[in-house]
């Protein structure tokens, strides 16, 4: 968690809108103001806060270091699973979303991964 928290710059965020009252629109711009890059994933592809949305993870012409999926936990999985092809360095699963196996995949294939936590909770947990 430390890794991507303080090193990953370059963060995909999985079902990201410019819908500004769904919690993953306030948790990018944090990201931003954090001096993290976003990378909008959604079908629709939009611009979000200023980034160029893809409609998917492999769309991405350049290095993702986090895939943070705000997706329920039934449709997550595949995310984690994609996040590890494209090459991301870390995987992080929001608050509530929570998948097991996708989990102990993500690890055995030696990317780490988070569950069912927030960028913002752990940041103010620590103080930042």
């Amino acid at each position: 968690m430390t890794l991507m928290l303080e090193e990953c710059t370059t963060w995909a965020v999985v079902g990201l809108t410019s819908n500004t009252a769904r919690t993953a629109h306030s948790i990018a711009a944090l990201l931003q103001q954090r001096g993290k890059r976003i990378v909008p994933i959604n079908p629709g592809a939009e611009e979000v806060l200023g980034e160029t949305g893809y409609a998917a993870l492999a769309d991405v012409p350049f290095a993702i270091d986090v895939v943070d999926v705000f997706r329920r936990s039934e449709a997550a999985g595949p995310f984690a699973d994609q996040a590890v092809e494209v090459g991301a360095r870390g995987v992080w699963f929001q608050l509530g979303v929570v998948d097991e196996a996708a989990y102990a995949r993500t690890w055995a294939a030696g990317v780490p991964m988070v569950m069912d936590t927030c960028p913002a909770i752990e940041w103010r947990q620590r103080g930042q």
